[in-house]
C-alpha cells in the first residue's frame, strides 16, 4: 500500500503544479506542462503562447517562479524551462482561456463561442467542441456548445484523440466555465482502414541449358536453313519460268510486228509495178 500511497501522492502534487502554474502564468498564454523525474533532479517544461513573459527580464521571473515550485511543493533540484506553443489555435487551454478572457471583456458568448471555433477548424482540427455554461443571459443556468467537425465523447478514442482544456470567466452574474476539446489533425480513427493490395510474386522461368536442348535447338536451326533454301529455290525458278514466258510473249509480238510490216512493204511494191 506504501507504494500506491505514493503514487497518488505524487499525482495529486502534479495537478496541483498544473493549476499553480496555469495561475501564475495566465497572462503568457498557458498552454500545458510536463514534468520529468531525471537522476539529477526534476525538469519541467511550461508551453506558452507567449513564453518571454514566463522567464521575465533576464529570466528573473522564471528564476523566481522555481524558488516558489521548490518551496511550496517540495521539489530538490528543480529545472524549469519556457518554450513556445508550436500551434496555439489547436492548444485548448489556451483557446479556452481566450474564449473567457473574451466574455469578461464583454462579448456575446455566441460571437465568443462561434469566432474560436472557426478559428480553431481553420488551423486544421478535425473536429472541436466549446461548451459555455453558467448564467449566460438572465438568472437561470445555461448550457451552450457550439460544434464543428468530428467529435468523440467517450471510450478510448475520446481520451486519445481529443484535447480538452477548461477555463472560468469571471462576471458580475457569476461564474461561466468554458470547455474546449479539439481532435488532432493527424488523428486516425478505428474505422478509417487501409487496405494495401497484396505484391504481385514474380517468378523467374529459368530454362535448363541442357545437352539435350542444345542438340535441340542446333537441329531446329539446321532445319530451319534447309527450309530457307528451300524456299529461296522455288522462288528463284518461279522467276526464272516467268521470265521465259514474258520473253516468249515478247518474241511472238515481235515476230507478229514484223510479219505485218512486210506485209505493209509488199503491198506497195504490187502498186508500184501495176503503175
Amino acid at each position: 500500500m506504501t507504494v500506491v500511497k505514493e503514487m497518488l501522492k505524487e499525482r495529486v502534487r502534479r495537478v496541483q503544479v498544473h493549476d499553480y502554474v496555469q495561475k501564475k502564468t495566465t497572462r503568457a498564454g498557458f498552454g500545458g506542462l510536463s514534468i520529468q523525474r531525471t537522476p539529477l533532479g526534476t525538469h519541467v517544461r511550461i508551453a506558452a503562447e507567449r513564453p518571454g513573459l514566463v522567464i521575465g527580464r533576464k529570466g528573473s521571473d522564471i528564476q523566481k517562479l522555481t524558488e516558489e515550485l521548490e518551496r511550496k511543493f517540495g521539489y530538490e533540484n528543480l529545472q524549469v524551462e519556457a518554450g513556445e506553443v508550436n500551434n496555439f489555435a489547436l492548444n485548448p487551454l489556451i483557446m479556452a482561456a481566450k474564449v473567457a478572457n473574451a466574455l469578461e471583456r464583454g462579448w456575446n458568448y455566441r460571437r465568443a463561442g462561434n469566432s474560436m471555433l472557426q478559428r480553431i477548424m481553420d488551423s486544421g482540427a478535425r473536429g472541436c467542441q466549446i461548451t459555455i455554461a453558467g448564467k449566460l443571459t438572465g438568472l437561470r443556468h445555461r448550457t451552450e456548445k457550439f460544434l464543428s467537425g468530428h467529435i468523440k465523447f467517450c471510450g478510448e478514442t475520446a481520451l486519445e484523440l481529443m484535447d480538452v482544456g477548461i477555463a472560468q470567466a469571471k462576471l458580475k452574474p457569476g461564474t461561466i466555465g468554458v470547455k474546449v476539446a479539439i481532435m488532432h489533425p493527424d488523428a486516425k480513427l478505428p474505422d478509417e482502414i487501409e487496405v494495401t493490395p497484396l505484391p504481385v510474386p514474380v517468378v523467374e522461368v529459368k530454362e535448363e541449358t541442357t545437352e539435350d536442348n542444345k542438340k535441340e535447338a542446333a537441329e531446329d536451326i539446321k532445319e530451319q536453313k534447309v527450309e530457307d533454301k528451300k524456299e529461296k529455290k522455288a522462288e528463284a525458278a518461279e522467276d526464272t519460268k516467268e521470265q521465259k514466258v514474258e520473253d516468249k510473249k515478247e518474241k511472238k509480238a515481235e515476230a507478229a510486228k514484223e510479219t505485218k510490216e512486210q506485209k505493209v512493204e509488199d503491198k506497195k511494191e504490187k502498186k508500184g509495178d501495176d503503175k
